[in-house]
């Protein structure tokens, strides 16, 4: 593993239903990135705003078999860069909302898989008329570049998830977003902080209003330090490229003081009720 890696966001607005140019774009921002890894938004090959399921089934792709997968693939061994994007997937009759890392052949050391899937957990507003949850624990997976953890968008709003990643040793999690509320991109300074992990929240720029209802997504795409320090951050309606030098290593360490461990000072026997059912 690197000592030191360069970590990107690519922030643009996804054109709804234009899979060819969002591609395009997405290879053309990896290159000029001259990153060792890089997020994307999340749904950033569709676009966001679907008017049903049966249209986003249409804007899908199939992992493994789907062509767009080759793209992506041939991009990051072109530039030997991880990608990490948003995508909806298909998969028989199910549709995830999910997010993709996909290693560059130089980095597969190991004949593992070179694409990683994680399924969204937790759906937001109307996603929960087009997709299926995600029914899978989210997992790190080791890289050449580190310990990487995926989640997804509002995700962010229920500390387990970062939590979970955290304790499987990830050391970087990686957030491809297409977020609307003005809350996600404070709210990750505690998840760094609380896990003592680097965050990269990719956002989406831009406007979608193919529905009655009228989204404007918040930008300000950001890498966090493991302490939550802001390592860069990227204007709320600028396409651009965000880039930070970081450690991964340094997640490793867990102490805050001394004598505090932020995983093992944990007294998990009183902690029963977040394992509880619904309220």
């Amino acid at each position: 593993m690197k000592d030191r890696i360069i970590a990107a966001c690519g922030q643009f607005p996804p054109q709804f239903g234009d899979i060819e140019g969002n591609l395009e774009r997405i290879c053309r921002m990896t290159e000029m990135s001259s990153a060792d890894l890089i997020v994307f938004p999340e749904l950033a090959i569709s676009g966001y705003q679907f008017q049903n399921r049966d249209e986003a089934l249409s804007l899908a792709i199939e992992i493994p078999g789907g062509r767009e997968i080759d793209i992506l693939q041939q991009a990051a061994n072109d530039t030997d860069t991880h990608i990490v994007l948003g995508v909806a997937e298909r998969s028989g009759e199910s549709l995830f909302n999910s997010s993709l890392l996909i290693k560059p052949a130089s980095s597969n050391i190991d004949n593992d898989d070179v694409v990683t899937i994680y399924r969204k957990l937790h759906l937001f507003d109307r996603e929960k008329e087009i997709f299926d949850s995600g029914c899978d624990a989210p997992k790190a997976v080791d890289t050449a570049v580190g310990r990487i953890g995926m989640m997804i968008c509002f995700d962010w709003i229920f500390p387990e998830v970062a939590r979970v990643l955290a304790l499987d040793g990830a050391q970087i999690l990686c957030h491809p977003a297409n977020l609307v509320l003005q809350y996600c991109q404070r709210a990750m300074f505690a998840r760094s902080v609380e896990n003592g992990v680097f965050s990269i929240t990719c956002n989406r720029i831009g406007t979608e209003s193919r529905l009655e209802k009228e989204l404007t997504f918040t930008g300000s795409s950001q890498i966090l330090g493991n302490r939550g320090e802001v390592l860069a951050q990227a204007g709320s309606d600028s396409e651009e490229i965000i880039r930070a030098e970081i450690e991964p290593a340094l997640a490793d360490n867990k102490m805050i003081t001394d004598n505090n461990h932020i995983l093992n000072d944990r007294r998990v026997e009183y902690y029963k009720m977040l394992i509880s059912k619904d309220l």
